[in-house]
């Protein structure tokens, strides 16, 4: 299954991002940009785990079916173990669901991993150390932007998940922001 889908031909077929990064200006500082081949949510845990625990993980629900009300949900602070957990709980749905974007903080070391439901990954803080882990799983060079007609899909199938993956921590809830929004 896969988050997202392009058109070729009036058809849509399922969208996967090449293992490519670059690494692009923000303000006064740059951040990595990633594609996720598939949904793979290796590369997301990867980068995550060579922060420095604990972090924050913020959930941010862009478009619910049911689990729970739109909005960002910050988790309390989780030990690498913990979040281990979590990914291997709920990689399946993190990678075939569009509906949320997933952050994960690591305030000791001021860096900040984001995997959002075009299946990029947001990578900001130690470059260095998350350029080597990205060529680590075979990443190059390369354009992982998304400019092209899409859709996202929210499946139903994941709905017990999405559900439990609420459930899974003593989240903080918060409306949305602006730029959350679709």
């Amino acid at each position: 299954m896969h988050k997202l889908s392009h058109s070729i031909a009036d058809r849509w077929i399922p969208h996967s991002h090449g293992p490519v990064y670059s690494i692009s200006p923000v303000g006064q500082s740059a951040r990595i940009v990633a594609g996720v081949p598939g949904g793979d949510p290796i590369p997301f845990t990867r980068l995550v785990s060579y922060m420095e625990p604990p972090y924050s993980l913020l959930y941010v629900l862009h478009t619910p079916r049911g689990e729970g009300a739109v909005g960002r949900y910050l988790s309390p602070p989780v030990s690498l173990e913990q979040f281990q957990v979590f990914m291997n709980r709920f990689g399946g749905y993190l990678s075939a669901d569009a509906r949320f974007d997933l952050w994960a903080h690591s305030a000791a070391e001021q860096a900040t991993v984001v995997w959002d439901r075009h299946n990029q990954l947001f990578a900001y803080g130690p470059l260095d150390k998350f350029s080597s882990q990205l060529n680590a799983l075979g990443f190059t060079d390369g354009d992982a932007s998304i400019s092209f007609s899409h859709q996202h899909h929210y499946r139903q199938e994941f709905d017990a998940d999405a559900m439990a993956l609420l459930e899974h921590f003593a989240w903080l809830h918060s409306p949305l922001r602006p730029e959350d929004e679709q």
